[in-house]
């Protein structure tokens, strides 16, 4: 092999087998091929090192269990022994900290911003693609930093694009009302083609992205194109189609001189291209990067620049709660050599995370680069305890089976979380608290501060969020597939059991109806 040929042996894109494989078929050239001999390589044992007075690992759980102990708010801070290193490290580049949940991914990177407030003197962000967390990031770093206060930028990412675009004098006019008009008569010009393989909505996602999330430029492209994500195979003929589609939701959307989230991130990358910040930030740490789009990595990565310590990517694709998948790469962000994959769970007790485990939620984002991920049910536990409670039954069996459980919550209500999976449903759960006489806080308005309520929303807004005690509620009708679509439909849904789920760190009430709404 030529030496300019050697980069190719570790590019992340190129196909490679794993240690199981690769010793599977090495035992069987041995066995066919004369002249052939199987290489083992045996490790060195290790030297036991000096013991001292304690024993690390006692000392680990012993701080553990001390901040379970005390309370709960500082408890969503505390760092475990075994991350500082990933906190002080010194990045040439780009990097990346994945893991399962309840791994304290999120505490690492709260964490290293406080680590980079005290040695720097620039403008910091802290930013995601999930309106709720950056408020209650914001709230977390200032008990856990408050001489620090003002110090880090919290802001998602859409409001942030938007802020800079009205500070450069850019109008985007971005409604919802106006971009679902746009779609739904541009829907209607090709429905006869492509409703018989699959409904509205999942070309509206395919639109949103795919084509525009992913930056595809021309037909040729998207024909060509991997879809990561998507199971339902599309043929040339179809993905013409589509693309006719897409080009006339872009029409529809010209003529009312309206723009999307990815019209809006595109002129906000060509902006900064054409002139960027006068003051940059010293670095830019992303939390849930899994579920921002490729063209908003994009833009991060041109938000944070060239240099050491500038950019982190925190996420993990096995909570990726909307459809599709990338890596990193296809962005053009290198994190060779700079990348952590978090293994120990340590922020869900046993009970909590075996249910957990359950779930069958397929990771279309692997480590967010394409290598091997570490998927929830192969990670390291380090808490005991913990209660689940089940419980089955009909929409008119749920008012009392979800009061009751209200009632014997075994933590307060206020560090409790109710979570469902569809907006219609959590009207329905409210309804049935408020006239019940419980006071709730949809998680939308949710900062992070002490207050004496039940927090409610669906599981697009408690990503990222931790409680003591989490409530789910599951109709059977969330479950149900759409057409061809039905696998990829199973493994959203599960990946979003998966985070609903683990936002619980000692209790969780599951309750399953069985029936659906009127």
């Amino acid at each position: 092999m030529p030496e300019t040929d050697l980069p190719s042996l570790f590019s992340r894109q190129a196909p490679r087998l794993d240690r199981a494989s690769a010793g599977r078929i090495a035992d069987q050239a041995a066995q066919r091929l004369s002249g052939y001999r199987r290489l083992r390589v045996t490790l060195p044992e290790r030297t036991p090192g000096p013991v001292g007075m304690f024993d690390e690992g006692e000392l680990t759980v012993d701080q553990v269990e001390a901040a379970q102990r005390r309370p709960f708010e500082s408890w969503l801070t505390f760092l475990h022994p075994h991350q500082q290193a990933l906190v002080t490290r010194d990045y040439g580049g780009p990097a990346r900290i994945s893991g399962p949940a309840g791994t304290g991914k999120s505490v690492v990177a709260l964490q290293r911003l406080r680590h980079l407030a005290r040695r720097t003197t620039g403008p910091l962000l802290f930013t995601t693609f999930v309106r709720t967390l950056p408020t209650v990031q914001e709230e977390l770093f200032r008990q856990l930093a408050p001489e620090l206060d003002g110090r880090v930028e919290f802001t998602n990412l859409h409001a942030w694009i938007r802020s800079f675009l009205v500070s450069r004098g850019r109008q985007v006019d971005v409604q919802l009302r106006r971009i679902d008009d746009a779609f739904s008569r541009a829907w209607m010009v090709h429905r006869d083609a492509l409703e018989p393989l699959e409904e509205y909505g999942y070309w509206q996602t395919e639109v949103d992205r795919v084509i525009k999330g992913r930056g595809v430029r021309s037909r040729d492209e998207y024909i060509k194109m991997v879809r990561r994500g998507r199971t339902l195979r599309l043929d040339a003929r179809t993905r013409a189609v589509v693309w006719e589609l897409y080009k006339t939701y872009q029409d529809n959307l010209r003529q009312r001189k309206a723009h999307d989230f990815n019209d809006m991130i595109e002129i906000g990358l060509a902006e900064l291209a054409e002139q960027p910040l006068d003051k940059p930030y010293d670095a830019v740490v992303v939390d849930e990067v899994q579920d921002i789009t490729l063209v908003g990595l994009r833009f991060l990565n041109q938000l944070a620049g060239a240099g050491r310590n500038r950019l982190l990517l925190v996420g993990d694709g096995q909570q990726q709660v909307y459809p599709g998948g990338w890596r990193l790469s296809d962005a053009g962000i290198p994190i060779q050599g700079r990348g952590a994959v978090l293994r120990v769970n340590y922020r869900n007790r046993a009970k909590v995370l075996e249910f957990a485990q359950r779930f069958d939620a397929r990771n279309q984002v692997d480590d967010l680069d394409g290598g091997a991920g570490v998927a929830l049910r192969d990670v390291e536990l380090a808490n005991s305890g913990g209660q689940v409670q089940r419980w089955q039954g009909s929409v008119r069996e749920l008012p009392v089976a979800l009061m009751e459980a209200v009632r014997t919550l075994p933590v307060p209500v206020n560090r409790t979380a109710l979570i469902v999976f569809q907006r219609r449903h959590l009207d329905a759960c409210e309804k049935i608290l408020h006239s019940a006489g419980i006071s709730t806080l949809p998680l939308e308005y949710y900062r992070g501060a002490a207050d004496e309520l039940l927090k409610t929303g669906t599981v697009h807004r408690a990503k990222g969020l931790d409680f003591q005690a989490v409530l789910v509620v599951q109709f059977d009708s969330d479950d149900a597939g759409e057409k061809a679509s039905e696998q990829e439909h199973r493994d959203l849904r599960g990946r979003q059991h998966l985070v609903a789920a683990t936002r619980a760190r000692d209790f969780l009430w599951w309750g399953r109806v069985t029936d659906s709404l009127q």
